[in-house]
């Protein structure tokens, strides 16, 4: 019995138990549907509340569209409005315009008839005007028109000549002034010799007995020592003293050093002279080239080929009018630098064209060209400068000069050969060149009297005061001087002054 009841209790527990758990999950299933609902709700109206928000601003940004939209639409309405009315106006001015001037042509018109009428009236009293002039004048119109137009030009050309004569004269008071400035400071600072070597032609012996020795046993050791050396050995009744003449001052130096050399030996004969003659021709060929290689390092020009400083070693036994070729070489290019310098110039190239100007005299060529033509061959063999070639051929003004270093090079060549004791020149050539230059004067027209003064460095001309007048007389001075430069060759340059004047004499008795 009491298993029954408790059976029983325990069925009514469990009964119980799932009645109570049926129950709380009945109640737990409501509380979150109800949980739900109410998220559910919330959602729609956070929902709704965005929308109404997303409405809103959507209307805003439309609103405010449409004002952009209006305020866009009426400025493009103002500006049509302001184009159409400058249309207008524009339209009303050029009406006014076209018609100001269809009026104005119309009074052009009646202008130009007034004026052809007019003109008809001046033609016919100009020819009637005309016909009475040339009664009166007893001149046609042609004749009076070539008087007038060469009155005129007479006139113009007074006038250009007075003008040029101006231009000239100022050009000159500021350019003589530079110019003066920078050759004097460049000639003062040159130190070189006043006298220059001269050419050694003759050798001297210690007694006239020597003579016969050199001559020989039947001339042999004489003609040997010309057959050698390439020169003719004079021995003549000049006591104690042997001449050697020869063109080529190289070989006349080989001679001359070999003779010595012979003579202080005291041993001359034919296989003598010819040990001798060689070794002193390699000596001399060596010195050729160290000479060469000292005025390149003085000057500081580098960079030159073997051939070129033989060429330019040879001018240390070349002379021009007793002055030394390779010393006046060397000369030159000192100026020409300093010349450079002060003008601002290529210093190189003026250099190196000044000392190669005169190279064409140490080179053995056939070339029937001058000296300047073969130096410019040579030039452009050993890869000079344009500039520097074209220095070699205008320092004689074979060519024209195409650049400033070209006449720094022919200003520098004549200030060194027209310096103080720089060269000497034969009577015959110097009497020769004074009487060239009184001829050249003499052949213009109203020139009276011409004289060469201060040893043909200055021509001065007396002119007719009644042919020549003072504009004539300065252009007479061109000529002449143009006529010089074109017809002699001179060293420096020479002065042409002309005098103009007017005397008058009168004898009170």
């Amino acid at each position: 019995m009491n298993i029954l009841i408790g059976f029983l209790l325990s069925l009514i527990g469990i009964v119980l138990g799932w009645i109570i758990r049926w129950l709380v999950a009945r109640f737990r299933l409501s509380s979150s549907e109800q949980k739900a609902q109410r998220l559910i709700q919330e959602a729609i109206k956070e929902a709704e509340a965005k929308k109404r928000e997303a409405l809103l601003e959507t209307k805003d940004q439309i609103i405010k569209e449409r004002n952009q939209l209006e305020r866009e639409t009426r400025e493009r309405r103002n500006e049509l409005q302001r184009f159409e009315r400058r249309l207008i106006n524009k339209e009303e001015n050029l009406e006014r315009k076209m018609s100001h001037v269809e009026d104005q042509e119309r009074g052009i018109s009646d202008r130009e008839k007034e004026l052809t009428l007019r003109e008809e009236e001046v033609s016919k009293s100009l020819d009637t005007w005309r016909h009475e002039l040339e009664k009166i004048s007893g001149i046609s119109a042609g004749e009076a028109k070539d008087l007038i137009i060469q009155s005129l030009e007479n006139e113009a050309k007074h006038d250009a000549q007075i003008l040029i004569n101006r231009i000239e004269h100022d050009a000159q008071i500021t350019a003589e002034k530079k110019a003066r400035e920078i050759i004097v400071s460049t000639v003062q600072r040159i130190a070189t010799d006043v006298s220059s070597e001269m050419a050694v032609t003759s050798v001297s012996l210690p007694n006239d007995e020597m003579k016969g020795r050199i001559i020989g046993r039947e001339g042999r050791n004489i003609r040997t020592l010309e057959t050698l050396s390439g020169v003719d050995i004079i021995i003549d009744d000049t006591p104690e003293a042997v001449v050697i003449s020869c063109f080529d001052p190289i070989r006349k130096e080989i001679a001359k050093t070999s003779l010595e050399r012979l003579i202080s030996d005291g041993r001359i004969h034919p296989a003598r002279i010819e040990e001798v003659v060689q070794k002193v021709t390699k000596e001399i060929s060596q010195k050729i080239y160290e000479e060469g290689e000292k005025v390149l390092f003085e000057l500081g020009i580098h960079n030159f080929r073997p051939e070129g400083i033989k060429a330019l070693g040879r001018l240390y036994f070349r002379t021009s009018y007793g002055q030394n070729v390779l010393f006046h070489s060397k000369e030159v290019a000192v100026v020409a630098g300093m010349i450079a310098s002060e003008l601002g110039a290529d210093v190189n190239i003026a250099k190196r064209g000044a000392l190669l100007h005169d190279i064409g005299k140490g080179i053995e060529t056939n070339n029937e060209g001058n000296h300047a033509e073969i130096g410019m061959e040579l030039a452009k063999k050993l890869g000079e400068d344009p500039r520097v070639i074209n220095a070699i051929g205008s320092h004689h003004n074979d060519v024209e000069p195409i650049c400033i270093e070209s006449v720094i090079v022919q200003i520098a060549d004549a200030i060194s050969a027209s310096r103080p004791g720089a060269r000497r020149e034969t009577l015959d050539n110097y009497l020769k060149r004074l009487e060239n230059l009184e001829k050249i004067a003499e052949s213009f027209e109203g020139v009276e009297k011409t004289y060469a003064i201060q040893a043909g460095r200055e021509l001065r001309i007396i002119v007719n005061n009644e042919a020549v007048d003072d504009a004539q007389a300065r252009q007479m001075a061109k000529d002449i001087a143009k006529r010089i430069e074109n017809e002699l060759k001179y060293p420096g340059r020479i002065k042409v002054t002309i005098i103009r004047e007017t005397r008058i004499l009168e004898y009170a008795r």
